[in-house]
């Protein structure tokens, strides 16, 4: 072994390629691969998102219609059979509240609850959640349980 066949180890260097824009000398100075001219030759070039060189952007062509209500409340609806299926399971025996909810992952810990009417409970469940629809009120309270809004 001597200077002349020494290397370093296997996939220790890793090549980057020629330096662009470094000079004439170099072989890729002048334009630096960036062609002649163009708003991508320029430095400082970014593309706007949406972009379509031009062409009028898919989001502009496209018509808008209807009204979107920005005071809205988005309520994560949960169901009857939901509730019964979770007392057969024994994950929940007489009481049902927000946090029980978002640790089971039926809500998230921002979303608003609403109780809904699918399905039939036949368990005594004290339930506590945002809003009820009416079907899912009078159900809990036909089972023996009671609804208390927040």
């Amino acid at each position: 072994m001597d200077l002349s066949n020494l290397k370093p180890a296997e996939g220790s260097v890793k090549n980057q390629g020629k330096r662009i824009g470094r000079g004439q000398g170099t072989g890729k100075g002048g334009t630096a691969t960036r062609g002649h001219k163009g708003a991508k030759s320029r430095s400082g070039y970014s593309k706007k998102v949406g972009f379509e060189g031009g062409q009028m952007p898919i989001q502009r062509r496209v018509p808008k219609f209807g009204f979107t209500n920005i005071n809205r409340k988005e309520y994560q609806g949960i169901n009857l059979d939901k509730l019964q299926q979770l007392i057969d399971d024994k994950v929940i025996k007489d009481t049902l509240d927000l946090d029980t909810m978002i640790a089971l992952r039926l809500a998230g810990k921002n979303e608003l609850v609403k109780i809904l009417g699918r399905g039939e409970l036949k368990s005594k469940l004290t339930v506590t959640a945002h809003k009820f629809t009416a079907t899912a009120k009078a159900a809990i309270e036909a089972a023996g349980g009671e609804a208390v809004t927040l």
